[in-house]
């Protein structure tokens, strides 16, 4: 199963060191195996894309574990240690206590780890907040978008006016956040995702955060301003109290491309 999302937070995906499989001069993926893992905790974690050992070490033992408990699947103590075993592929027996408090430690201090929605889902609300980004392009405005999602419904929308409307903060996503308060008649949007076609800037980043949106999925990344990873990660300072899932869309190119149009269109509009 391959993964519908690009993890913004990942270790290297250098696999030197594993003595996997050989065939016909190409490595094979190691399985993972009962010992150290239980049969259902293997179904569980080849449902979420981890199949193999080297899949496992990538994700982390501590991550694998999250995302287990947030597809609803009952986790123990016992079921971190085998998955952190399996990564080092030896029995759990054999961790040591200091291993076992160092993972406990991991697990104490990690940010809640969520799910990415369904190919359907993304699908549906990126196309959306990519056709928002055509309005403000339309408008003279950078071609951004975005959508807020609550229980499978849209209750906030909007897309780049700052030019428009003479206000620095009028983001797309800063738009949307407001229409979906208003909605709510709350300022806080628990529950609710936020689909973005640019990754969001340190003023949207915090502002998505003191909402307490749950997932933000965003398109293209920006190496001058994203706050969710190219420039710093917000999204990933364990001091802050919320703590918001990103997921890179696929759909990333596509914005990327528009992005660019947008920009070589206007520089052939300057005077030479």
């Amino acid at each position: 199963m391959a993964p519908l999302f690009l993890w913004l937070r990942t270790v290297s995906e250098d696999s030197s060191g594993w003595e996997g499989c050989a065939y016909n001069g190409a490595m094979m993926p190691t399985p993972l195996t009962t010992p150290p893992l239980p049969p259902a905790a293997i179904a569980w974690l080849a449902a979420l894309g981890v199949d193999s050992q080297e899949e496992l070490a990538r994700t982390g033992a501590v991550r694998a574990f999250l995302l287990l408990k947030a597809a609803g699947h009952t986790v123990t103590s016992r079921l971190l240690f085998a998955l952190e075993a399996a990564v080092r592929g030896i029995h759990w027996r054999h961790l040591t206590d200091v291993d076992r408090q160092d993972l406990l430690k991991a697990l104490s201090t990690s940010p809640p780890v969520r799910l990415p929605p369904d190919r359907e889902a993304r699908i549906r609300y990126m196309d959306r907040a990519q056709a928002l980004a055509e309005e403000a392009a339309a408008q003279g405005e950078v071609p951004v978008g975005a959508v807020v999602v609550h229980r499978g419904r849209i209750i906030g929308e909007g897309c780049n006016r700052p030019i428009t409307d003479h206000d620095p903060s009028a983001h797309a996503e800063m738009l949307a956040l407001r229409a979906a308060a208003a909605a709510l008649g709350n300022y806080r949007l628990d529950g609710c995702d936020l689909y973005v076609t640019l990754e969001p800037c340190p003023m949207c980043a915090g502002a998505i955060l003191h909402a307490r949106v749950a997932r933000v999925i965003f398109g293209a990344p920006d190496p001058k301003t994203g706050a969710a990873g190219s420039v710093l990660d917000l999204f990933a300072q364990p001091r802050l109290n919320h703590h918001t899932a990103v997921f890179r869309a696929p759909e990333g190119e596509a914005c990327s491309q528009r992005l660019s149009a947008f920009f070589r269109s206007r520089r052939k509009e300057l005077p030479c």
